[in-house]
């Protein structure tokens, strides 16, 4: 086969979008069957639930729309500030926030998640230090050592809550971008030692998640009869629905006094039950096509920092929605992890589509019509350089902003 030198070129991704805009659709018409029953039985509104989360959406498409149209190589420059902030409010939530359901992971009576915000941000933050470490990144003190520290600084914010569903899909997330970036087996196996006996650690000083470990364990062989009703209750919901479903919005499970949580934790049964296990497979192939599309995205990126950026954002989405269905089949020990773009929860639903605009961004190549960075220079403009004869050098024109300039002129 002929070797050639040209550069596969990023072209806007339409068939991501349309696939974005299928799963919204998809996601808002399902949590609209599951929670009107819940809603008016608790809330005397049929609509509560769908009403707000139809609010969160457009407030969660606005940041996809402005993030579509800022280049991303600009997160690369505010990694740290956005780290920054992000640990402050996962400080504070620890100090100030509300305590629900065993945990203290939220502000203002549950509208507010810190810990949904930070994965994106660490996701950022991540790609932006392994992108700066090249072929150093192999070295023990130089890649392995600092990643594990910052990891696990990041990580025991989320655990202290707890949240431990949401520091292992981080932490998994992470690793994966580390490896994808350049790292060895030997230190993926050191990462995988070190992880296993750190949640090993916190499982045995936890009695909650031993309960849930337990719980899977004797619910694995026979989930029907499993002693934990949520269990036993989503492998009921899925198995009467059989392969073409009951019905949209003829669920039973989904009555007060049946799944709990059902608009956000149990979601999928709701979806199983409704619309069967044909249902149920298309919500599996959105997802894993989701995965090749941010795949094909990540893989056309200009450089590393959108490749990384790229995958973990696919890699965080498709694993927590993928934990989310092994949940109510009985795969996976039982979690709080959200069905992306199906369950209910604003802070989860910001996140998720802001980190879809950033995705997009990326494979337009980075162009858009905002560029942070004009609003930095007067702060900037008195800083030394870190190039050597820089200010001497003629930057190139155009239309798509210094930012998009220098990454023309690194290539």
């Amino acid at each position: 086969m002929r070797r050639t030198n040209k550069a596969i070129q990023p072209e806007f991704d339409y068939v991501m979008l349309i696939l974005i805009a299928v799963l919204i659709g998809f996601g808002l018409v399902m949590l609209f069957s599951s929670s009107y029953a819940f809603a008016h039985a608790y809330r005397k509104d049929a609509l509560y639930y769908f009403t707000r989360q139809l609010r969160w959406t457009l407030i969660g498409i606005a940041s996809l729309l402005i993030m579509l149209n800022i280049n991303y190589r600009v997160w690369r420059k505010w990694a740290i500030p956005i780290m920054g902030i992000t640990m402050l409010a996962l400080v504070g939530v620890l100090l100030i926030g509300s305590v629900r359901f065993g945990a203290q992971r939220q502000f203002v009576n549950g509208s507010i998640q810190p810990s949904e915000i930070a994965k994106i941000s660490i996701i950022i933050y991540i790609a932006a230090w392994l992108s700066s470490k090249g072929k150093n990144l192999r070295k023990v003190s130089y890649g392995l050592a600092p990643f594990a520290i910052l990891l696990g600084l990041m990580v025991g914010l989320i655990v202290i809550q707890p949240d431990i569903s949401t520091s292992l899909l981080i932490t998994i997330t992470a690793v994966a971008m580390f490896f994808i970036a350049g790292a060895d087996l030997l230190q993926m196996g050191i990462l995988a030692l070190m992880g296993g006996l750190t949640f090993g650690l916190v499982m045995t000083q936890s009695t909650h998640a031993q309960e849930r470990i337990k719980v899977f364990v004797t619910s694995f062989a026979d989930p029907i009869n499993s002693p934990n009703f949520h269990v036993r209750e989503g492998i009921l919901a899925l198995v009467e629905g059989g392969w073409f479903g009951a019905g949209l919005a003829e669920s039973v499970h989904k009555q007060p006094g049946g799944l709990p949580a059902v608009h956000s934790d149990s979601i999928f049964a709701v979806v199983g039950e409704e619309l069967g296990l044909i249902g149920g497979l298309i919500v599996l192939a959105l997802f894993f096509f989701f995965a090749v599309r941010g795949t094909r995205i990540a893989l056309r990126a200009s450089d590393s920092f959108g490749t990384l950026l790229a995958f973990g954002i696919t890699a965080w989405l498709v694993l927590q929605a993928f934990i989310h269905i092994a949940v109510i089949t009985a795969t996976f020990p039982f979690t709080g992890l959200p069905l992306p773009f199906f369950s209910y929860g604003g802070s989860s639903t910001l996140a998720n589509l802001a980190a879809i605009g950033i995705l997009l961004n990326i494979s337009r190549g980075g162009e858009g019509g905002i560029d942070l960075h004009a609003y930095t220079r007067l702060w900037r403009r008195n800083r030394r350089s870190r190039v050597p004869n820089s200010e001497r050098r003629r930057r190139p024109r155009g239309r798509r902003g210094s930012v998009f300039a220098r990454s023309i002129r690194r290539r």
